[in-house]
């Protein structure tokens, strides 16, 4: 006769995938599910899921190399900070350090505001080595046979992953975007759908733009759509890229791996905010603080940190990050806007 349970003799490889396979919802809203009290309990991005599923296998490997005796999740928990000080003394980055223990806290429903919750290395501007100073990858990439991607690059802002998956048709013309706007206007808010709503909110953005063209990114971090401008002296030749691909084909059929595409989107943030950006001296002060009576600039982000000091405009701050595809305009400041 066959088991009647055989959930007991599934592997912690195999138990750890079914968990994480269970928690998939790719397109439902995180905002949603957020205010619903559900999003521990969902991933919401292909993207994010495969990040955690490959820093999910390092923990279960440790387990098996180090805790062979464990054979369910529940019993491998009490060795999850265990392995995240292991990797931390091996010297690996904040940065990853703080993704293994996202990837575990999400295995596990454990929180950052938890009881025992492993608090990483904090992690600063310094630490950086990505796209900073020459790489022995830089060796094999040709600048100047890869010199149109390049230029797409900076003039698009596109991260790897869209850059691959962009095609023929992905452009908008403001000309376009108003027309469809006008028409979704007329429709009362209560009868538009969900997605007519976020499509609504896509299109409204571009008027924080000068630019006459977008390339139209559908499936962005976390699932999300975006226009985002094309800028630059270059901005003519990547709209004719776009517009000589037949509709539906692949822009850029292959991407070279070597490719800094980061350091490309700091150039394209970069340019952008400076585009927007107001003198700081120019910026009103229109608060009042409670605490000291003096008046101060809203609209001024003071950085922290390595940067402590420097004062960014807060406008063009979103401005950028709208380009980019971020929701918080700290991430433009700590990982982008360079050189000012």
């Amino acid at each position: 006769m066959g088991r009647k349970n055989k959930t007991y003799f599934k592997d912690l490889h195999q138990q750890a995938y079914d968990k994480l396979v269970s928690m998939q919802a790719f397109g439902e809203s995180k905002r949603a599910a957020a205010a619903a009290g559900k999003d521990k309990e969902k991933i919401f991005s292909f993207n994010t899921y495969q990040t955690y599923w490959k820093h999910t296998k390092y923990f279960l490997q440790y387990m098996k190399e180090n805790h062979s005796e464990c054979t369910t999740l529940k019993s491998a928990r009490k060795y999850v900070n265990e392995w995240l000080q292991v990797r931390a003394d091996q010297g690996l980055s904040a940065w990853t350090v703080q993704v293994e223990a996202k990837a575990l806290g999400k295995l596990y429903g454990i929180s950052p505001g938890d009881e025992g919750y492993f608090t990483p290395p904090k992690r600063r501007r310094e630490d950086i080595t990505r796209s900073r100073g020459d790489r022995v990858r830089d060796k094999h990439f040709s600048e100047a046979n890869n010199d149109e991607l390049i230029k797409f690059c900076k003039g698009t802002g596109l991260r790897r992953s869209e850059l691959a998956a962009l095609r023929g048709g992905d452009l908008m013309a403001r000309a376009q975007i108003d027309q469809e706007l006008a028409q979704l206007e007329k429709v009362p808010a209560e009868q538009l759908t969900p997605q007519e709503v976020r499509r609504v909110e896509v299109l409204r953005d571009t008027k924080l733009f000068r630019e006459e063209y977008f390339v139209y990114v559908r499936n962005g971090k976390g699932g999300r759509e975006r226009l985002s401008p094309i800028i630059g002296k270059n901005a003519g030749q990547i709209v004719e890229r776009i517009q000589s691909t037949p509709v539906g084909a692949i822009v850029w059929q292959h991407v070279h791996q070597s490719a800094d595409i980061h350091s490309y989107r700091s150039d394209y943030a970069t340019a952008i905010y400076k585009a927007h950006a107001r003198e700081i001296k120019e910026i009103p002060f229109d608060r009042i603080s409670k605490g000291t009576g003096r008046r101060y600039q809203s609209q001024v982000y003071t950085c922290r940190k390595d940067e402590a000091g420097k004062k960014l405009d807060k406008t063009a701050m979103l401005v950028c990050s709208k380009a980019l595809g971020h929701n918080r305009i700290n991430v433009v400041a700590d990982n982008y806007i360079r050189g000012l």
